[in-house]
């Protein structure tokens, strides 16, 4: 083939995957509807494996950071049931819009609170959280240090923090991650959050398509 058609479908290919990797880094407008379904489906194995570690009791404050979908908001409000409260932590709009309608009537009971924010910068005051999860969140940080010591800021002393990543190994392996993620190792997430004053322990969730990693952090 000439290579002006190469280098055509490349660049096609490039603006493509591009698109991808930005919608499942912050899902916005038609598309990012489609990928919130997606991402609900693809993801609710690994969020409840995090609810199950954040092991959150009955009229806890928890929170969901970065829920893309939703899934998680439900499975956290029914583990804290009528007496805890949710707090839906997303940078997306339009994902919070979403949201808003979704869970209309948990919002109008202040059951769940949502609010734009990130992992690097919590809308929440020091020592307000029981607990807190993020799934296929940390890929987007640029400073993962920072992160972990934001969620140590949020915690209760006892409380628990799950941070929830796909295999690095595997994840290098799909298309779209080239493109905007950062992909670290697990010792890598491990260490931070030591270093922010967690104790951690990991739980691997078997594939396919590949292992997923829980990094259960407990504040002391």
């Amino acid at each position: 083939m000439p290579k002006p058609y190469d280098d055509e479908m490349t660049g096609v290919k490039d603006r493509l995957l591009t698109i991808v990797a930005g919608q499942l880094g912050n899902p916005h407008g038609p598309l990012g509807k489609v990928v919130a379904l997606l991402l609900n489906r693809g993801n609710k194995r690994a969020i409840a494996g995090a609810v199950d570690g954040a092991a959150p009791a009955a009229g806890a404050d928890v929170a969901d950071i970065g829920f893309g979908g939703g899934a998680g908001l439900a499975m956290l409000l029914e583990r804290v049931g009528p007496d805890g409260v949710v707090h839906g932590i997303e940078p997306s709009p339009d994902m919070l819009a979403r949201a808003r309608g979704t869970y209309a009537m948990e919002v109008a009971e202040d059951r769940l609170v949502l609010a734009e924010g990130t992992l690097a910068a919590l809308p929440l005051p020091d020592a307000s959280l029981d607990a807190a999860i993020t799934v296929n969140t940390i890929y987007f940080l640029d400073d993962l240090p920072a992160a972990c010591a934001e969620l140590d800021r949020v915690l209760r002393s006892g409380g628990t923090a799950v941070i929830g990543i796909g295999d690095p190994d595997g994840m290098a392996r799909m298309p779209f991650t080239p493109y905007g993620f950062t992909l670290r190792p697990v010792a890598e997430v491990t260490g931070a959050l030591t270093g922010a004053g967690f104790t951690v322990e990991q739980r691997t969730l078997p594939g396919p398509p590949f292992p997923f990693h829980l990094l259960v952090a407990r504040k002391e």
